[in-house]
């Protein structure tokens, strides 16, 4: 049985024609899902009993079940069991203008980045697009706040899982789904050079996060696999026409990783690739993990990266570090669910 979180209200309209209903039955249903957050059918006033109960046989509303949650002052993570008894993460994080949500798009990863805590446990499956859904909706539920922006950064590769995630999109954005504004929804991805193509022609107003990490292709492949596929160049021919079709900005990541790929050279290096881009640079202090053999850049290191590409004339910033005293790196709760 489907779910009905992962219905689009495009599709909802459908499944209401299909019954000989009038398709604003859709905009009703969303209305209580998103609006009243109401999942108890019967108390769906404004629909007839009788297409109250097609509903109730046709849908399923269970949700996930959060089993963990860790916290310091300005993050929550959370693990979810799915009904399949799978795990994934979700972690939100307070900042002066609301909270932010990461979400997860799939059970394990199957990139293979050397930083990342997710992709040492593989791709089981992508999530369905309810289950993206429900983590916001689960997560807003139990801290009794909206959320306000929902980045698309877990455990997964966002454009590995394109259909669902575009569903998810759609839904969070709808005035009478959860009614995000598109410019505060950011998906981040390796570098997934054909599928950035496909989302460039959707003509969507998110935001794109590219996971750089690398000046070049010698650093970059060894820390990401995705690089051995997609190189360097084609990711920023990519990157470039991106920027020309949709008139976005791109937001650069680039995790410190101590005597890898925070030195001088790398700076100028970096500096030089991105130079005349419509792009920011975000310069991400390091999450370690006791199961990956890498090291944070110290605090110096960052401070110099960053001044060497501000006088090179890029727009750069050093991230905020938010769980550190927590199982804060991307995946590390559901390993540690996954090995007990």
């Amino acid at each position: 049985m489907n779910s009905i979180y992962g219905y689009t209200r495009e599709k909802l309209e459908d499944y209401f024609l299909s019954k000989g209903e009038k398709k604003f039955k859709a905009l009703q249903v969303f209305e209580w899902l998103y609006v009243h957050k109401i999942s108890d059918v019967d108390l769906w006033s404004n629909l007839k009993k009788e297409l109250r109960e097609e509903i109730k046989k046709d849908f399923s509303f269970e949700v996930p079940k959060i089993i963990r949650e860790e916290r310091d002052t300005l993050t929550r993570k959370f693990l979810f069991e799915l009904q399949d008894g799978e795990h994934i993460e979700s972690v939100i994080m307070y900042h002066d203008y609301g909270i932010s949500i990461c979400v997860s798009s799939q059970v394990g990863c199957n990139m293979g980045c050397a930083f990342c805590e997710s992709g040492r446990l593989k791709k089981v499956r992508n999530l369905e697009t309810y289950e993206l859904v429900l983590q916001v909706l689960e997560i807003e539920k139990r801290i009794g706040e909206r959320i306000s922006s929902v980045v698309i950064m877990g455990i997964g590769e966002p454009l590995d899982n394109y259909e669902n995630v575009l569903n998810f999109i759609r839904i969070i954005n709808d005035a009478k789904g959860l009614a995000l504004g598109i410019r505060h929804i950011t998906l981040s991805t390796s570098g997934l050079v054909p599928k950035i193509y496909d989302l460039m022609k959707e003509k969507i107003q998110i935001n794109l996060a590219i996971s750089l990490h690398a000046p070049n292709d010698e650093i970059r492949n060894k820390i990401m696999k995705v690089n051995q596929v997609y190189n360097i160049s084609q990711l920023m021919t990519a990157i470039k026409d991106y920027i020309a079709v949709t008139s976005r900005r791109i937001t650069i990541e680039y995790v410190m990783l101590k005597g890898i790929n925070d030195g001088k050279e790398c700076a100028l290096e970096l500096a030089h690739l991105l130079q005349g881009l419509n792009i920011y640079v975000n310069l991400i202090p390091y999450n370690e993990t006791n199961h990956i053999n890498l090291m944070k850049s110290d605090e110096k290191t960052i401070k110099a990266f960053c001044k060497v590409l501000k006088e090179q004339g890029i727009n750069v910033t050093i991230r905020k570090e938010f769980g550190s005293k927590i199982s804060a790196a991307c995946g590390q709760l559901r390993s540690k669910e996954v090995e007990r």
